[in-house]
């Protein structure tokens, strides 16, 4: 459990305020080409594709700034691509997602690309496009005379290396010296076995198998893998280690101590990408000022989202939240959902094999009648979704003075009740074309409803859903509680 878990989410709900960090790296272009397989070809022992689809996404460095983006930071991207038409398909991209890209330089090298084809979402085949020779050294020169301007107004420094000729020793040892000077964190996705070339920086962040060829230690013993890393960083002045290791979690490696955190159980599609999303997030973390032990911890939540994904796909703010605050008890604005984060939300439930229960109504002032009805909705099923009038609707059903609270005030109420999974406003007069469009598993009304009367039942019905009525509690309700409290101004004002 994160200890200062509420501090985290309040960051993540206000963007991380919008820091900057610095991904200096290996741009690269990820294709996808998706298809069905269905027969092997007679030409040759290989599978014939027969396409459906195809997309493309940020890669390498520029997954790094994508995922930075994603979690509200203002990211700046820096390294080479080619004169080409991937250039521009990235540059497209990234621009989507207001990274800065004035840093980037344009060599005579192709933009770097991978292209994955995929039958029945099983990688078949890549095919990748690079240049093994070196940069020129005016491009090199080029490179580092932007960084080093851009790196002056950053909160952090992520170095992605992807070992594809972009942050040589000399670079890379510049950019720390130049960081340090302006007590600047500089975190590393290593490649390169030889951690002599990230000399000083804050945090570098191996997995096992890089750790392995880093210590020299070919050892499935994770212990003594672990304290051989905190060798290195007597060795070359790290602050830390950041070790992922796949199933077995992940590990935080001072100098004279570690500590393991497990991985967060989850069905894992695809690994790709997954070392881009925790050095983003750990970077992201380090820039707000989060101790080390919690931004280890927020990242590890932020990998087991990712490797559920397929392909190379950044992890959300909105997605961490959920994950890190789905059995913690605290309250996040993100409890409250737009229709469309909610469905998609509701999907993933259902997926799971959770039943997910609807109800609805105004909720102006919550009283016993109220927490009875959603009591008893919790007690049907696994998740409860509250849907909630608009103070325009509101006003059309109830009167000009109502509602007494607006729609925020009574979202943010029931959002902090734990009973409720998560709160969404309806504009309509009725909540129909809400629950079609949710489509949840059980409906449930209080008061004196028959199943015939309900709005949403025959819809219900036509999918497999239920529909449940809840007694009303007598003597309860919002134009009561209001008859009283005016009864109770009247009397003071008589008094008086």
């Amino acid at each position: 459990m994160i200890q200062n878990l509420q501090s985290v989410v309040e960051l993540l709900e206000g963007g991380f305020n919008r820091l900057q960090v610095l991904v200096v790296g290996d741009v690269m272009l990820d294709r996808y080409i998706w298809g069905e397989v269905d027969r092997v070809s007679p030409e040759a022992p290989v599978p014939v594709i027969h396409h459906t689809s195809r997309s493309s996404r940020p890669g390498g460095a520029a997954n790094v700034a994508l995922n930075l983006a994603r979690l509200g930071i203002q990211a700046k991207l820096c390294g080479f691509w080619g004169d080409d038409s991937e250039r521009v398909e990235l540059t497209t991209l990234i621009k989507t997602e207001h990274i800065d890209i004035s840093g980037m330089v344009i060599t005579k090298h192709p933009t770097i690309s991978k292209t994955r084809i995929l039958g029945r979402n099983q990688q078949m085949l890549r095919l990748d496009v690079e240049s093994t020779e070196a940069y020129s050294t005016n491009e090199s020169i080029s490179l580092q005379q932007n960084v080093l301007e851009v790196l002056a107004s950053v909160d952090a420094v992520i170095l992605s290396d992807y070992a594809k000729g972009v942050l040589d020793k000399q670079l890379c040892l510049e950019i720390t010296a130049a960081a340090k000077k302006r007590s600047i964190p500089v975190l590393v996705d290593p490649k390169s076995r030889d951690f002599s070339k990230y000399e000083g920086a804050t945090t570098i962040c191996p997995n096992l198998k890089e750790l392995r060829l880093a210590t020299g230690i070919d050892s499935g013993d994770v212990e003594v893998l672990l304290s051989a890393g905190q060798a290195l960083i007597r060795q070359f002045g790290f602050e830390y280690l950041s070790i992922t290791m796949s199933e077995h979690g992940v590990a935080l490696l001072h100098e004279a101590s570690h500590v393991r955190f497990p991985a967060h159980a989850r069905e894992v599609f695809d690994v790709s990408g997954a070392g881009d999303t925790v050095i983003a997030t750990l970077g992201a973390c380090v820039a707000a000022g989060l101790d080390s032990e919690t931004s280890i911890q927020v990242a590890n939540h932020a990998a087991a989202i990712v490797v559920g994904k397929i392909g190379t796909a950044p992890v959300t703010r909105e997605e961490l939240i959920t994950a890190l605050t789905e059995h913690s008890g605290i309250v996040t604005e993100k409890h409250i959902y737009t229709s469309t984060e909610l469905r998609s939300r509701i999907a993933k439930w259902q997926a799971n094999g959770e039943t997910v229960v609807f109800t609805n109504g105004c909720f102006d002032i919550l009283h016993v009648g109220h927490i009875t009805l959603i009591e008893a909705c919790r007690n049907m099923g696994d998740r409860l979704v509250v849907a909630i009038n608009t103070d325009r609707s509101v006003r059309k059903l109830k009167g000009p003075e109502r509602p007494v609270n607006d729609t925020n005030s009574r979202a943010r109420v029931l959002a902090a009740l734990g009973a409720v999974s998560a709160v969404v406003a309806f504009d309509d007069e009725t909540p129909l074309e809400l629950i079609r469009y949710l489509r949840p598993d059980l409906l449930v009304k209080g008061g004196d409803y028959s199943e015939s009367t309900i709005v949403g039942a025959e819809d219900m019905r036509a999918w497999g859903g239920r529909v449940a009525v809840v007694p009303t509690v007598e003597g309860y309700s919002t134009t009561s509680t209001i008859k009283r409290m005016n009864r109770s101004v009247n009397l003071a004002n008589t008094d008086n």
